[in-house]
């Protein structure tokens, strides 16, 4: 039986409502993606979160009162919760407190397949642990294997149990060193081919396209963070063969943690000759999405490579948005002054002519615009092909 969840966000008073729907729908996207039913969706618009219970007493009352009638589960924070609101919320409501940071954990953990991923994913799950140990972990002892009990006199439960655990995350970094090394082995190996990554927000369709270009088999499903650990495919188009990488997906508030564990993954964006940014157009905040990814390449010290922007799911862009006034919930007034979409032809002039870099517009699902999309990262894949090596025509190798 599915677990059931309460959503709970609180917005800066300054913030629209259709932004505040679109988060929480994101954030209803992700519960479900760990396997959760929405029941409830509340907002309390404050100037700053309570430092207490994160909403105000009133409305915690109201959550209280509906998690006791439904017999609700969990409740999920779009924010992350600090050791102390986590502790209070759970004594108030006396059920399982997730913050968005521990949801997106918990994904990844699904997900993760390699060894280097689940090791990345153990290690993002103890950094989020550490600082909110109470007295209810005795049992991250048995990670240390039986043997005598290195506890020392005087040392109490807690502090034996944060010493597990930093001893854990200890292991784990050890563990990722030889990884990294194991993964600059392999791309130091590959040197002399272009390598191309596909990058961008979560359930965009890169792993479609991934496919579809290297005609190989990687996971891909409508649910965020299908794709967890990197895929690498050797592809030629016209003649040019070049290294095509599949990572994973960029997402809002996405924790500082696993930015960090997933260090070698983010190299083969790092390290990647040309950026392929794919962008789901049919999003109602595709625009913020794109900042998002921006602002994390950035983050990652990969900005400023050589990008192909790729608008995908053209099939399913529409200028309707009434469908988004019909979604009203608890705490958010209708915006009537929303403004229609613009038309899919007016986002092509618009996009061709103020992006410097080069811009298509695809359905990875239809297969609409493909032949395009083929030729147009061939020809950037020559280019810097004969930039590295101008007196080198290509080698194909036989299959």
């Amino acid at each position: 039986m599915a677990e059931t969840a309460v959503l709970v966000a609180v917005p800066d008073k300054r913030q629209p409502d259709t932004t505040t729907q679109e988060y929480l729908d994101e954030l209803s996207f992700l519960a479900e993606t760990a396997g959760a039913q929405v029941t409830k969706r509340f907002v309390q618009r404050l100037e700053k979160p309570d430092t207490r219970t994160f909403v105000g007493e009133g409305k915690l009352a109201e959550i209280k009162a509906y998690v006791n009638h439904t017999k609700a589960s969990m409740v999920i924070f779009d924010d992350e919760l600090s050791p102390s609101q986590l502790r209070n919320l759970e004594a108030e409501l006396k059920v399982k407190i997730v913050d968005r940071s521990l949801l997106i954990i918990d994904i990844f953990a699904r997900r993760a397949k390699s060894a280097t991923a689940r090791t990345q994913v153990e290690l993002a799950q103890y950094q989020y642990l550490l600082p909110r140990l109470t007295g209810l972990w005795t049992h991250l002892d048995k990670q240390r294997g039986g043997g005598v009990s290195q506890r020392g006199p005087g040392e109490t439960e807690i502090e034996t149990d944060r010493r597990v655990v930093r001893d854990r995350i200890d292991f784990l970094k050890e563990k990722l060193e030889t990884f990294d090394k194991q993964s600059n082995t392999q791309r130091k190996s590959r040197t002399g081919v272009v390598r191309v990554a596909l990058v961008g927000y979560t359930n965009v369709g890169k792993s479609t396209i991934m496919n579809m270009l290297s005609r190989s088999d990687v996971f891909a499903e409508n649910k965020l963070f299908a794709t967890v650990d990197s895929t690498v495919r050797k592809v030629v188009l016209e003649n040019m063969p070049f290294l095509l990488s599949d990572t994973v997906g960029f997402i809002r508030k996405l924790p500082t943690r696993l930015i960090e564990s997933f260090k070698s993954t983010l190299d083969e964006i790092r390290e990647a000759d040309l950026l392929v940014h794919v962008v789901d157009i049919s999003h109602p905040s595709f625009e913020e999405q794109i900042a998002v990814v921006n602002d994390t390449l950035k983050d990652i010290n990969a900005a400023d490579k050589p990008m192909l922007l790729v608008f995908n799911k053209i099939d399913q862009y529409s200028t309707d948005t009434s469908n988004a006034a019909e979604q009203q919930f608890e705490g958010m007034n209708a915006d009537e002054d929303a403004p229609e979409r613009p038309s899919l032809e007016q986002l092509k002039a618009t996009y061709m002519a103020k992006m410097h870099d080069p811009v298509i517009f695809i359905s990875a699902q239809e297969r609409t615009n493909i032949d395009e999309l083929r030729s147009l990262l061939a020809r950037h894949v020559a280019k810097l092909h004969y930039q590295r090596y101008p007196n080198q025509q290509p080698v194909v190798e036989e299959e």
